[in-house]
């Protein structure tokens, strides 16, 4: 079985690294991923500890969902029973442009919508420390006619149409992605909201002209906040479509384009029936706040992106921009130190008036400026390193091949209405990856500001696949016949 996993992980690094030339990096600046230090440092004990508890396996799929207004990124990660459970919340140190989709190339805007995550789209030699490229512009993009490229997930807290956090932090997103690749899952969903989609936000945002896309979205994040499953995605008519499937007595699969007429397609019925209640509950909510004549929240004057607020109390003249704290506490408490490596000397917070704490602890900090964070030591000889010493002796638990389990008996379906569901987003065609190392970085316009969260667990000097219990099956992310039945 070591024998198996090592076999396994080197093909995914060959992939990771074909995936790089093929996505238009220079093949001088590629290098083997086996000895790439940042892109193979092991998942932090502290992660791995909290998967234990979780009923969680290191290989085990990852969906990712992220939040501007919170300024907030989510990794989730499937257990045991199938299903998906948060596994860590991190602050984003910086986002560009304004709530709502990116439109066209150099509008400075982050993406929001659905992306599929390849491991072609893994750069493990990014001039951001490391990345992973969102996919935008996928088919509902391009079927609207917007443009743009090389819009990333990565490092140095610096932004131009990208989400930007700590280098340690993008190192722990980054392992967790590669992991999940080396367990089989051939992509993860990368899903993006202006604000977490609750009755209130969309009160408070009524007034916005994207709010039709938004409700659009909002479909999507109700099937999976209902089954707690990865929400298939499709397109058509201009528009995302959830969870569709033939129907009983189809022939064949239905075929989406996304420019063209949707097709007949059904949806289980138990599926359907909670995403109708949820949605009834949400309405109601949303009938009653703007009723009690709930404020709008105010238009963006100027401000370029966001920043969370623990990032921003540490940047001289730091601000959170458009990003502000949820309804509910926030999940960071005040650390003796930020979630990782702040570069002062080029981190521009965002524009507009201070909305960051009273006391931004900025004194200490305006001294020196530090750089992006090397790989912790111990490291350097990576992953696959560790690998072919497991496969001279060193047995790991969670290295064993996971045997599927006999899908069980797919949920009743439901003709559902082909009315207008907002479009789905195959997987998008890579678009190309950072570059090598720019003669100067770009300045950021993002700004962070939110209670301080917990630092990055240092990552550990000895394998990571040592320390999790692996044995168990894990239930594939993509197959329809064993998603929802955790949810009966």
């Amino acid at each position: 079985m070591i024998r198996r996993s090592l076999v396994r992980a080197l093909m995914t690094s060959v992939a990771l690294s074909a995936g790089a030339l093929l996505a238009g990096c220079n093949s001088d600046e590629i290098g083997s991923l086996a000895t790439n230090a940042k892109a193979n440092q092991p998942v932090p004990p502290k992660l791995i500890a909290a998967m234990v508890e979780k009923n969680m396996d290191l290989q085990s799929p990852i969906l990712i969902r992220l939040f501007k207004q919170e300024a907030e990124l989510e990794v989730w990660k499937q257990d045991r029973t199938g299903r998906f459970a948060l596994l860590k919340t991190y602050p984003i140190c910086r986002w560009s442009g304004d709530l709502g989709p990116k439109v066209r190339e150099g509008d400075r805007q982050a993406p929001e919508g659905f992306y599929a995550i390849t491991p072609a789209q893994m750069n493990p030699t990014s001039a951001y420390y490391l990345s992973f490229n969102t996919g935008y512009p996928n088919a509902y993009d391009r079927s609207l006619g917007h443009t743009g490229s090389e819009l990333m997930v990565h490092g140095d807290c610096s932004s131009r149409g990208c989400y930007a956090m700590t280098d340690e932090q993008i190192a722990e997103i980054y392992a967790l992605g590669r992991e999940s690749f080396f367990g089989g899952q051939k992509s993860f969903q990368f899903q993006a909201y202006p604000f977490h989609m609750t009755a209130l936000n969309m009160a408070r945002h009524r007034n916005s002209p994207h709010m039709a896309f938004w409700k659009m979205i909002k479909e999507g994040n109700d099937h999976f906040e209902v089954t707690k499953q990865e929400p298939k995605v499709d397109f058509c008519e201009k528009k995302y479509v959830f969870d569709a499937v033939k129907a009983p007595d189809a022939k064949r699969d239905p075929v989406f384009e996304a420019s063209s007429k949707c097709p007949a397609y059904v949806v289980p019925q138990e599926v359907a029936d909670a995403v109708r209640e949820k949605q009834a509950a949400d309405d109601a909510e949303f009938a009653k706040l703007v009723s009690k004549g709930t404020p709008m929240a105010q238009l963006n004057t100027g401000i370029d992106g966001g920043m969370h607020r623990v990032f921003a109390a540490r940047v001289p003249n730091g601000n959170t921009g458009l990003s502000e704290a949820g309804p509910t506490p926030s999940v960071f408490n005040p650390p003796e130190r930020a979630p990782g490596t702040i570069p002062l000397d080029h981190v521009n917070p965002p524009r507009g008036s201070v909305t960051s704490p009273d006391d931004p602890l900025t004194a200490s900090l305006s001294s020196s400026s530090t750089r992006v964070a090397a790989a912790p030591s111990g490291e350097s000889e990576g992953f696959f390193s560790s690998l072919s010493r497991a496969f001279a002796g060193s047995a790991s638990a969670d290295a064993t091949t996971a045997t599927t389990p006999p899908p069980p008996t797919p949920a009743k379906p439901k003709v559902a209405d082909v009315k207008p569901r907002l479009e789905a987003a195959k997987p998008a065609k890579e678009t190309k990856q950072a570059s090598a190392k720019p003669a100067a970085k770009p300045a950021a316009t993002e700004t962070a500001a939110a209670t301080p969260a917990p630092a990055a667990a240092p990552a550990a000097s000895q394998p990571a696949t040592s320390l999790v219990a692996g044995a168990q099956p894990i239930v594939s992310s993509n197959s329809f016949d064993s998603r929802f039945s955790a949810a009966k």
